[in-house]
């Protein structure tokens, strides 16, 4: 009894104690799941002794979730295919399963199922960096702003005439306009944002009277204060003094200089999942605002989001932040649209939770490396066309003057949103949100990337719903009336001809994505709505499975009934790994306030290359919106695994993670990696769309796999059934007469080749046989009517080699590029040549080239094989998505081994 409380007192300190240093080096550390509501399930202690690990803490604030560890060996455990802990864990499960021989058998079994019943999640941690979003050191600009505008305002801050974000003298509506806001008394009063970064310094005189200690933390070192140790460590201190520097004579001031800031420091080092997760909810109840200037690589290559305990996190603190008024995520929208990057391939700015901010420069103008993306909600200012962004430094009295990218675009936001919680504390996280597109000021209204939306409002994937105007978001805020709880609709899940993405992580069916793309609609309808409890629309997510050989050639995008469009991915002529679309989920929120009820049309485009194709698996959307009856509203939970093809709706027993699926050691780049050096001296541009389309791309008849989604339960919907190339024979002949016409030619000359061939092995294998005496007709009587002559293989050599020819024209043409482009895919300044193209063996090297990949190869490459042209999808019948169906389409050209 005594260890038994020993042990509770010991879950009490371990949950309210702060996070407790790692020691990476002598450990190994994991996250597990421990359900207390199963009655037949072991206690937290049985199974950690079960599993030989030692208890640590509760991972952050997910309740039932725990950290433990367990000594590393002292041999070289490199041999060993699976983890202990893991392969224990996998052995419980296998006895909880199997049959009993003897009495220590069954007890054995019996332990078994009580620890697999009690965990149902069990990762290892392992460490992984995440990104910066921030400027490297450039030379300063010139610049020219009025010394007149700081005598105004009473500011003795010696760089406030160059904090241009806050008066602009040269371009006057190009400002956060935050003055106004000041003048009534508002200045951030009792906020808290928490600057999840490389670290904070509170030493700096513009924020040590404004630092939050209680609600700081550095998660790379594990101690109690976010100190900035490395020599580039200055990101974080930078975006804290555009929020919250005081109006006190050093530098600059803040939008918000009365606000205070905490610092979480991960982006130092290499970080675990539990880690980064606990971060994102440090400090939740006081923490208003998390300032987030960092993510994937943006190298255009890239697509990577947060890990289960990383979602659950964010979940967490929108549920359960604020005395459940949610946490609020500001996230950059990231600084590598020069190298083709967009930001819905970054599953922290694609996220439903996070207002994605991007960048205008002093002149309204949109910086090049700025990405674009349907997740946009707003841009802030930050730098470009000459300009910088001034703020705080590192060090006692420094200030920066090269600040920019979107990293320094969101904390301008965070700053915003600082003054409107002053004002209003109880917005929810969503009210944010709404407010955000109510009140964003659209600029450069001549771009031709603003398009008209279902609500007459106007989007642009640059710019998102517009600026953020300080004063008009506070303004409104004022007299906001509060947005009902959430709601969403969860469609079923549409498969194409059988496709199937399974734990092993191999494609399997799927429709051909032939030239021209394919399309495939889901209808919603008032009474699926109804029974979701949705009442309006705001942000969408289409998750799709798309298997290709170069991912970077496929071009996605969603139609609403209403016609409106989001192109979800462009083309990224950088992203050439052949893992596809596993499950990734876009979102938009260019159909918020949209009429979702009617046909949506997912359509799938390839650049149509010889050397790869790829197959369309399936597709899916969440509906997100506000409720009809509040009192009915559940709160939305992370599911285990959300990337299998049939999705599993609920988990029959524990599951594991797979090894893609956990934890790896990452470290985040610096928001500076990718930043271009020149992000504030390039002049910004406001004629061209995000995603320039082809009018003749538009005219081009897709494919159509339609498939119509209910609101009573049925198995996930399913392609037709393949019944073979015939099937589609007269809709090819009315379609492409041409083609028979070909064919009949090459018909007509394979059969006379075959025929010349077939004569002339006859004519040999008869010269090589005698006639016996007394035997039938001799071997030689019945050569002798078939055409002699020696046998060779030239001849068919040659009637196929003129096909090479080309081909080799078709890869020279698309080698030669112009000099820009190819610059910009080879990564620098060099470019293919003459020469290099006359090389012979330039098609077999260029087929070889090693490919970029989001994660180590499982298993062969799928190549789809191309179908005959002018292939039509149609929805399935109820006979033809019974499972006999499976057998007819078995032998179908979709259906490529994979070895």
């Amino acid at each position: 009894m005594l260890v038994k409380w020993a042990f509770l007192a010991s879950l009490v300190l371990c949950a309210a104690a702060t996070p407790s240093r790692r020691s990476y080096d002598t450990h190994n550390y994991y996250v597990l799941r421990h359900n207390p509501s199963i009655s037949s399930g072991a206690s937290l202690d049985d199974v950690v002794r079960t599993l030989d690990v030692e208890l640590v803490e509760q991972a952050g604030e997910l309740q039932d979730h725990w950290v433990v560890r367990q000594r590393k060996p002292q041999f070289d455990n490199r041999g060993l295919s699976e983890d202990l802990v893991i392969s224990t864990f996998e052995g419980l499960k296998a006895r909880a399963e199997s049959s009993l021989d003897s009495r220590s058998d069954e007890n054995d079994a019996r332990l078994a199922r009580r620890v697999v019943a009690s965990v149902d999640y069990l990762s290892l941690q392992t460490l992984r960096q995440r990104v910066k979003r921030a400027p490297p050191p450039v030379k300063p600009p010139t610049t020219g702003s009025s010394l007149g505008v700081a005598a105004r305002f009473g500011i003795e801050d010696p760089m406030f005439p160059q904090q241009w974000h806050l008066v602009n003298d040269e371009y006057p509506a190009h400002m956060m306009n935050v003055t106004g806001i000041w003048d009534m008394g508002i200045t951030g009063k009792g906020i808290i944002s928490s600057l999840v970064d490389d670290g904070l310094d509170y030493t700096s005189e513009d924020l040590k009277a404004n630092f939050d200690e209680d609600d700081s933390y550095d998660f790379n070192d594990h101690q109690k204060l976010p100190t900035p140790k490395n020599f580039d460590d200055h990101h974080g201190t930078r975006c804290a003094g555009q929020i919250a520097a005081e109006k006190n004579g050093v530098c600059g001031i803040g939008i918000a200089h009365d606000s205070k800031v905490a610092g979480v420091r991960i982006l130092s080092g290499p970080i675990t999942d539990v880690d980064e997760a606990s971060a994102l909810n440090y400090g939740f109840q006081n923490v208003s605002i998390y300032s987030c200037s960092w993510g994937p690589p943006d190298n255009g290559q890239s697509m990577e989001g947060p890990n289960y305990l990383i979602q659950k996190a964010v979940v967490n603190g929108i549920n359960n932040g604020r005395g459940g008024k949610g946490s609020i995520f500001v996230f950059a929208s990231g600084n590598g649209a020069a190298h083709g990057d967009q930001c819905n391939f970054d599953g922290y700015t694609n996220s439903i939770y996070s207002v994605t901010v991007s960048a205008v420069d002093y002149q309204g103008l949109h910086p090049y490396y700025s990405e674009p993306c349907a997740a946009n909600m707003i841009v802030a200012y930050s730098s470009g066309s000459g300009r910088h962004i001034v703020t705080t430094d590192k060090g006692q009295n420094s200030c920066a003057t090269t600040h920019g990218g979107t990293s320094a675009a969101a904390p301008n936001a965070v700053g915003v949103f600082a003054l409107a919680l002053q004002v209003r504390p109880d917005l929810t996280w969503r009210d944010i949100q709404y407010l955000c597109v109510e009140t964003a000021r659209q600029i450069n209204g001549e771009d031709p990337d603003w398009e008209a939306t279902a609500t007459g409002r106007k989007y642009s994937y640059k710019y998102g719903y517009g600026v953020l105007d300080g004063y008009a978001f506070v303004k409104a805020a004022e007299k906001w009336n509060l947005v009902k709880p959430q709601a969403w609709l969860e469609t079923k899940t549409i498969q194409l001809n059988n496709g199937t993405f399974g734990t092993d992580k191999k494609y399997q069916g799927g429709e051909f994505i032939p030239a021209g793309g394919i399309e495939s609609k889901m209808t919603i309808t008032k009474e699926m709505l109804a029974e979701s409890n949705v009442e309006s629309l705001e942000h969408i997510n289409v998750k799709v499975w798309i298997n290709h050989a170069s991912r970077g050639e496929v071009e996605v995008e969603i139609v609403s009934p209403g016609g409106i469009k989001s192109v979800l991915g462009g083309a990224r002529s950088g992203d050439r790994d052949s893992s596809g679309y596993p499950g990734w989920s876009f979102m938009s929120v260019k159909h918020w306030g949209e009429n979702p009820v009617g046909d949506w049309t997912l359509r799938v485009k390839d650049q149509n290359k010889p050397d790869s194709n790829g197959t369309f698996l399936g597709w899916n959307m969440i509906l997100w919106g506000s409720a009809i009856d509040p009192s009915k509203t559940i709160k939305y939970e992370v599911p285990l695994v959300n990337d299998l093809l049939p999705p599993v709706e609920v988990p029959h027993r524990p599951i594991v993670p797979p090894a893609g699926a956990t934890s790896s050691t990452v470290q985040h780049p610096k928001p500076t990696a990718l930043l271009p050096g020149d992000h504030g001296q390039v002049t910004g541009e406001n004629s061209k769309p995000a995603f320039p389309t082809s009018a003749s791309n538009e005219e081009v008849a897709l494919a159509s796999a339609s498939a119509t989604a209910t609101s009573t339960p049925t198995p996930a919907a399913t392609g037709t059934a393949d019944l073979g190339w015939f099937s589609d024979m007269s809709s090819l002949v009315t379609s492409q007469k041409w083609f028979f016409v070909a064919l009949g030619a090459v018909s007509l000359f394979g059969i006379g080749v075959g025929i010349f061939f077939w004569r002339r092995r006859a004519a040999l294998r008869a010269a090589n046989y005698t006639a016996l005496d007394n035997e039938g007709p001799g071997m030689t009587a019945l050569g002798t009517s078939l055409t002699g002559g020696p046998r060779t293989t030239r001849e068919l050599y040659d009637a196929f080699g003129e096909v090479s020819d080309d081909d080799d024209d078709d890869e020279t043409t698309a080698l030669r590029q112009p000099k820009q482009q190819q610059s910009r895919m080879t990564g620098g300044g060099l470019g293919f040549h003459s020469g290099f193209l006359e090389d012979d063996e330039m098609q077999t090297a260029a087929t070889d080239a090693s490919r970029y990949r989001d994660e180590p190869e499982e298993g062969g490459l799928r190549q789809a094989s191309e179908p005959p042209k002018g292939r039509s999808l149609t929805t399935p019948t109820p006979e033809q998505a019974r499972p006999a169906s499976r057998s007819d389409s078995q032998g179908s050209w979709e259906h490529t081994s994979r070895d």
